[in-house]
C-alpha cells in the first residue's frame, strides 16, 4: 500500500474546510428543550448558548426553589441533547465515523 501524505494533507484541508461551512451553518440551529411537561422551556443554538428561557409562572414557588432549578437544568440538557442530534446529522458524514469524545457517534 502506498501512502501518499500529500492526500492526506489535502483530505485534511477539505475536512477543515466543510468543518468551517458546518460552524457557520450551526449559527442558524435552534433548539428547544422542555421540562415538567411544558413548564419550561430553554432554547439553545447551534453553539450551546442558552439563547431564551421561558418558565411558566406555575413554576414559580419561593417554598420550592430547588425544583425550579431542577427543571431549568433538565430543560437545558434537552435542548442540548436536540443540537448534538443536529450535529450528528451534519458532521456524521463528513467525519466518516470517526470517534470524537462528547459527540457519542
Amino acid at each position: 500500500m502506498n501512502f501518499n501524505p500529500f492526500d492526506l494533507l489535502k483530505n485534511a484541508q477539505d475536512i477543515q474546510g466543510k468543518m468551517n461551512e458546518l460552524q457557520e451553518e450551526l449559527k442558524t440551529v435552534y433548539a428547544t428543550g422542555e421540562s415538567g411537561g411544558g413548564i419550561v422551556k430553554v432554547t439553545m443554538n447551534g453553539q450551546f448558548e442558552m439563547t431564551a428561557i421561558q418558565i411558566d409562572p406555575i413554576a414559580v414557588d419561593p417554598r420550592d426553589v430547588p425544583m425550579l432549578q431542577d427543571l431549568i437544568v433538565a430543560a437545558s440538557h434537552a435542548a442540548s441533547d436536540k443540537i448534538k442530534d443536529v450535529l450528528k446529522q451534519k458532521a456524521g458524514p463528513l467525519l466518516g465515523g470517526l470517534n470524537i469524545p462528547g459527540m457519542g457517534m
